[in-house]
């Protein structure tokens, strides 16, 4: 849909110049006072203001008030002679959006408009994700039955309700973003930013600029100000991932601001307040980076003040089955594809594996099987990756046999089988390598391929 404008002016000429740089790509309404402004906004619905300081029987800036008073949510642009640009400025301080002088230029005009439509949808889609937040339970977004995990959660319930500082330790992939959005979003400040920063991602020489902001000209390629992220996040919630990563020299700053709370932006010496909570995330153990001295001890102690262990996938009891079905799933709706789940023996395979990688390598391997999987099929372990195989641990699979009463015979057999299927595969059926890698003799390979009834299908050619 067009973005609907009002133009507000007493001057014909200004009125139809509008209308002409804007009719081509906007839906235009012009009035030529802001008696009829104000009922116009009443009947109707527009994406922005074009209003005139200088009219007849009500100015500008009243218009403005009651504009405001009807819908404060919408943008206007003040329109001013050079001449009152003192009144155009102070009239942002009473909710317009920005103002432009006469005569205008006509590139100007549609730069504006288009900032103001950008930051429009943009809140639209964050008003959008709140809602979808608040309809439902932060739990429901953290798949787990594990006892391990369930600990976890009610940690992070107990936490929530307050604005102590919390450190997420755990590998890489286990999660330890989703349970930072999980403390935020069980929060009394839900409804407020959350703000996600990659220590690592950020160069050293940058990150002062980059969490606290910087005014234009502060160095080179400073090119206007810049709010930093933890303005940003005033009053809601700020993740730090990879903590551990952060230079020695702004440690120091970073302490400063967790005991105070203010900051001030580089090339500027003025104070900033604000309110933020602090979630930090390591895969590192910041115990031996103090011991060592390359962290901190008073930030480190600042920081832990609630520890939460995120627990490896491996020992997520039960839990590889559920995320396995879960990305499925959230996969198959992505990819408009029907692929209908995993077989009980390619569970055994995943649940076997150790998954160094966690979530994320799973979820990676489940998008893999989904772009490779065939239509209303089901992922066998014969589908598997070989290296699922080799890396796992045949005890684990044989336990699940056990529970899955398949007997032991027909479980070892199942999973002899698939080994030396595999390692046939990866040596491109050469039985002399294959025999190698298994660490068994040619022969024996030979009697294990008769007995399992192991032969080359075409595909392998």
């Amino acid at each position: 849909m067009q973005a609907r404008i009002l133009v507000v002016d007493d001057d014909e000429a200004i009125r139809d110049a509008l209308r002409e740089i804007l009719e081509d790509d906007y839906a235009v309404v012009c009035v030529d006072n802001g008696l009829k402004a104000v009922e116009m906004v009443k009947k109707q619905v527009f994406d922005l203001v074009f209003l005139d300081i200088i009219m007849p029987e009500i100015d500008g800036i009243e218009t403005l008030r009651r504009l405001k008073v009807h819908d404060k949510m919408l943008d206007i642009i003040m329109i001013s002679a050079v001449d009152r640009a003192q009144e155009a400025t102070d009239s942002i301080k009473l909710g317009a959006y920005d103002y432009i002088t006469k005569p205008f230029d006509h590139e100007i005009i549609l730069n504006r408009l288009k900032k103001v439509l950008q930051n429009r949808s943009l809140i639209k889609e964050i008003s959008f994700h709140r809602a979808q937040a608040a309809s439902g339970s932060w739990r429901d977004t953290i798949v787990s039955k594990s006892k391990k995990m369930t600990a976890v959660l009610d940690l992070v319930s107990k936490v929530a309700d307050t604005s102590s500082s919390v450190l997420i330790t755990g590998e890489s992939g286990t999660g330890k973003e989703l349970i930072a959005k999980a403390v935020h979003n069980a929060s009394p400040r839900h409804d407020k930013p959350f703000v996600a920063i990659n220590c690592a991602a950020i160069p050293a020489e940058l990150m002062e600029a980059e969490l606290f902001g910087h005014e234009k000209g502060a160095f080179t390629g400073a090119h206007k100000q810049t709010i930093g992220k933890f303005e940003f996040a005033h009053q809601g919630t700020i993740f730090l991932d990879e903590i551990s990563s952060l230079k020695s020299e702004f440690q120091a700053k970073l302490l400063r601001f967790i005991q105070e709370r203010e900051f001030a932006r580089v090339g500027n010496h003025r104070t900033i307040k604000v309110d933020v909570r602090i979630v930090a995330a390591t895969n590192t153990s910041l115990d031996e980076m103090v011991k060592e001295g390359t962290f901190r001890d008073d930030l480190y102690f600042r920081l832990n003040v609630v520890p939460v262990l995120l627990p490896p996938l491996r020992s997520r009891k039960g839990d590889v089955p559920l995320l396995a079905d879960f990305f499925l799933d959230r996969f198959n709706r992505r990819m408009n594809k029907s692929v209908k789940g995993f077989t009980p023996d390619a569970i055994i395979v995943l649940e076997a594996y150790p998954w160094p990688g966690n979530i994320r390598e799973l979820e990676n391997l489940v998008e893999r099987m989904v772009v490779l999987g065939s239509e209303n099929q089901f992922i066998d372990e014969k589908d598997l990756p070989f290296d699922l195989l080799l890396h796992g641990d045949p005890t684990q699979g044989a336990e699940k046999g056990v529970r899955e009463n398949k007997g032991l015979v027909q479980a070892r057999q199942s999973f002899e089988r698939l080994y030396i299927l595999r390692a046939l595969k990866n040596c491109r059926w050469n039985q002399t390598l294959a025999a190698s890698l298994l660490g068994i003799h040619r022969n024996t390979l030979i009697q294990k391929m008769k007995s399992l009834n192991l032969t080359r299908n075409q595909d392998d050619l």
